[in-house]
Formats: structure tokens, sequence, C-alpha cells
């Protein structure tokens, strides 16, 4: 199956790396454009529009998607929740796969620790890291916070149970915390770990990235599987079956 894909936010690292990957994961590149500025000019020529650009660009990628009706692919994460909120209404009317990470590993990894998340009593204190180069421009990274949001929808937590970071005297650490701690520098593509840390053991969840390209195939997987769906916000769960 082949699916014409057009790019937004070509001349970034994760826009190069789909754009290289495309031709053995069956893509045709018919469009490669950076921030939305050109999108509306070669949007017609896609099936699926794949964007890796930056979240101050989506509801223009968005909306110049709504217009030609096509299937949208994104990548970009930093959105705050009420954006996010807005923008996911926007896209309503097509079928939009949108997560923080494309890795098929990570997505293993999410679908494991929703499982141990809820396996375990809360006395098995929940801590997230993340790992990335020193460019990178969120924190903590857009799959951070989606292994957040797993933990805390799992365990029924409010968000004042996550915790940035600690510094200073902040006292005993309650079970019902997800600590979380953004790590940056060198050129680390990307690692994350969840700890369950319990009475007398502890669990240790980790993903490490070695390669850009592990997320562009995934993007492109994405794009392939999104191009006949219909309306809806779709995850990498849903791509790959992981779903119950």
């Amino acid at each position: 199956m082949s699916v014409k894909i057009v790019i937004n936010g070509a001349a970034g690292r994760m826009g190069r790396a789909v754009a290289a990957a495309a031709a053995e994961s069956g893509a045709e590149i018919v469009g490669q454009v950076d921030l939305g500025r050109e999108l509306a000019s070669v949007a017609d020529k896609a099936e699926v529009i794949v964007d890796f650009s930056s979240h101050e660009a989506t509801r223009s990628v968005l909306e110049t998607a709504v217009a030609a009706r096509k299937p949208v692919v994104i990548g970009t994460t930093g959105h705050a929740p009420a954006l996010k909120a807005s923008l996911i209404e926007l896209a309503a009317p097509l079928p939009v796969v949108w997560t923080g990470n494309f890795s098929v590993g990570v997505n293993l990894l999410f679908y494991l620790v929703e499982r141990a998340a809820r396996v375990l009593p809360p006395a098995y204190q929940a801590e997230i890291t993340d790992l990335h180069h020193q460019f990178k421009k969120d924190a903590p990274s857009g799959t951070a916070e989606q292994l957040v949001d797993i933990i805390r929808t799992a365990r029924s937590l409010p968000q004042e149970a996550v915790r940035p970071g600690r510094h200073g005297i902040v006292g005993e650490r309650p079970n019902e915390e997800i600590g979380v701690h953004a790590l940056r520098g060198g050129d680390v593509v990307g690692e994350h770990t969840v700890l369950f840390a319990g009475p007398g053991e502890r669990l240790e969840l980790t993903h490490r990235a070695g390669d850009r390209s592990i997320f562009a195939r995934g993007a492109l997987r994405a794009a392939l599987w999104v191009a006949d769906r219909p309306p809806g916000l779709y995850s990498m769960q849903d791509v790959l079956g992981l779903k119950d």
C-alpha cells in the first residue's frame, strides 16, 4: 500500500528522518514544507499530512487539514492542556493520530506501564525520568507526560499528584504522587524510565532510543494506517492494535 504524504516541519530533525525513511515504508512524499507557511498550497496533493513542526503551528496545520479534508499525523508536543483540548475539538471532522512518541517500543512501554500501575498497589510509588539531547525545548517530554497520564488514569489520581522534580525540604513522599524528572544533555536521542518502588522490591521499565529513524518509521506506519480510517482521535496504541 502506497500513501501520498506531505510533511510539515520538513526542515527539522524528525521531518528529515520521515523523508529519509519514506521509500522503505511504502510512502510517497509529495510535498515538504516548514511550519505551515506553505502547507495550504500542497495539502491537496496529499492523502495524509504528517506534522513535526512546532506546537505553535498545530492550529494552522489542523485548519488547513480540515479545509482540505485530509487525515493528519501529529508528533508535536508541548501544548498546554486547554490548548490541546481546543485543538482536539477543531480536529473532530478528521482521522488524526496524535502522540508524543511514535516508537513501537515506547508504545509497548505505555502498555506495560498501564498494566503495572493497575496491578501494583499504591505502595509501589511511581517515578518517571526522561533523558534527551541538549537541544530539546520542552520538559518534561511529551512521552513522559503521556506516561504520567497513563499512571494517573490507572490509579485515579488528580493532576495535583504530579511532582515535577523536587527541591528543598519537601517532606516525606506520599504514595499518591508521581515524580517526574527531565534530564538534558549531549546528543541523547531519548531514554525513558518508569520506576515503581515498593516495599522490598522495585520494578523498572526502560526504553532507550538509539536512532531517530525508529520514530520516523512509526510515524509512517501511522500515516499508512490512518489514511482510510473514520474521523476520530487515535494513538499509536490504536495503530499497533494494543487497545483492549
